[in-house]
């Protein structure tokens, strides 16, 4: 398969190592490859989640299966200002550390979704809710939250917390290693998302993770 991936270099990598073996990945920063009218088989727009609007690029341009990583707001949310094709149209998690796995996870908004395009993708996948966060990234965001709240506290290191966390769940990455591989910002913004969406007391930020958002916002170039 050929497939275009929209995003920046760390998630075309990470891309790249799950299906780089078996597919032709092509990698692209923004939208324009529409304008050439590439032959692809399917897409993959990691930009979704922070530029829904990029979306209209797609509106009757291209007849392939769309992936949207839709983490920070759902398929609902998107269809409501634009139109989709929901058998066409699906969401992913595209947060990284996520994509390199064996299990894709994935949203519809289709009744009887087709998964053919998974059998060609060669990869195993899992139908969840059409949710904020989906499901794996909603509950690490949330130990992450958790271990600032202790770390603050002053109950225990960073270095403590990830040592327990993988000693005592088996998890790959401890809370605070977890952070620095997805990145702060992505962490953030996801939490504050949940939180507008639920309410839930688990999902209001920690001051030592807004501090730590709010300094890296402080010296990204604009």
């Amino acid at each position: 398969m050929k497939i275009a991936v929209v995003g920046n270099q760390l998630e075309f990598d990470e891309f790249s190592q799950k299906f780089g073996s078996m597919h032709e990945c092509l990698c692209f920063t923004d939208h324009h490859f529409l304008d050439d009218e590439l032959n692809v088989d399917c897409v993959f727009d990691f930009t979704i989640s922070d530029s829904p609007e990029h979306f209209s690029f797609y509106e009757d341009r291209l007849s392939v299966p769309i992936f949207l990583n839709t983490i920070k707001m759902t398929l609902a949310e998107l269809a409501a200002y634009y139109p989709l094709n929901t058998e066409q149209v699906y969401g992913f998690n595209g947060m990284l550390t996520f994509i390199n796995r064996e299990v894709l996870e994935i949203t519809s908004l289709s009744d009887s979704p087709s998964f053919t395009i998974f059998e060609d993708l060669k990869t195993a996948f899992q139908l969840v809710d059409d949710r904020v966060g989906m499901v794996t990234p909603r509950i690490v965001c949330m130990i992450i939250n958790e271990a600032f709240y202790t770390m603050q506290e002053g109950t225990a290191s960073p270095e403590d917390i990830d040592s327990g966390m993988k000693l005592g769940t088996n998890y790959p990455f401890g809370p605070f290693e977890w952070l620095e591989k997805i990145g702060v910002s992505d962490v953030y913004e996801l939490l504050e998302a949940l939180y507008e969406d639920t309410k839930e007391e688990c999902y209001k930020i920690a001051a030592a993770l807004k501090k730590g958002y709010l300094s890296v916002q402080r010296i990204t170039p604009q």
